[in-house]
C-alpha cells in the first residue's frame, strides 16, 4: 500500500519560531539605531574638520576667516545635511587672533534628534562631548 505522508509545520511550530525572530530583532533594532546614530555623528565631525582645516587656508590667503561654507567652496553631503545644520560662527577678524566657531547641530525629527551639537573653535577645541 501507498500512503502519503503529508509534511509541512505545524502552527505551533510556526509560532516558536516567529517569537524567536522577534526577540531577535528586539535586540538587535537598538544596537542598529545606535550605530546609525555613532556613523552620522562620525561624518559631520571629519566634515567640521575638514571645513576647520578650510577655515585655515583661507585666512592664510585671505587675512580674515570666512563666514559662510559658501565662501569656503563647500557645501555638506546629503547624508550630513540631513541630520546635522552645519555653521560658522563667532567669526571675529578684528580680535587677535582671529576667531571662528564651527557648529554641527542635530536637526531636529531625525535619528540625531537628542545628540549634542559638535563644536570645534579656531584653536581646534572641541566641545566635551565630541567622542562620546
Amino acid at each position: 500500500m501507498n500512503q502519503h505522508r503529508v509534511t509541512g509545520f505545524s502552527l505551533l511550530e510556526l509560532m516558536i519560531v516567529i517569537v524567536i525572530v522577534a526577540i531577535l530583532a528586539a535586540v538587535a533594532y537598538p544596537s542598529y539605531q545606535q550605530h546609525v546614530v555613532r556613523t552620522n555623528r562620525s561624518a559631520a565631525q571629519q566634515y567640521i574638520l575638514e571645513v576647520s582645516s578650510l577655515q585655515h587656508q583661507f585666512i592664510l590667503d585671505n587675512r580674515s576667516y570666512a563666514t559662510t561654507l559658501a565662501a569656503l567652496g563647500t557645501s555638506p553631503t546629503a547624508a550630513i545635511s540631513d541630520n546635522y545644520i552645519v555653521t560658522i560662527g563667532g567669526v571675529d577678524n578684528t580680535a587677535s587672533p582671529p576667531t571662528f566657531t564651527l557648529q554641527a547641530a542635530p536637526k531636529p525629527g531625525t535619528t540625531q534628534q537628542g545628540s549634542d551639537t559638535l563644536t570645534v573653535n579656531h584653536l581646534g577645541q572641541k566641545n566635551a562631548t565630541w567622542y562620546d
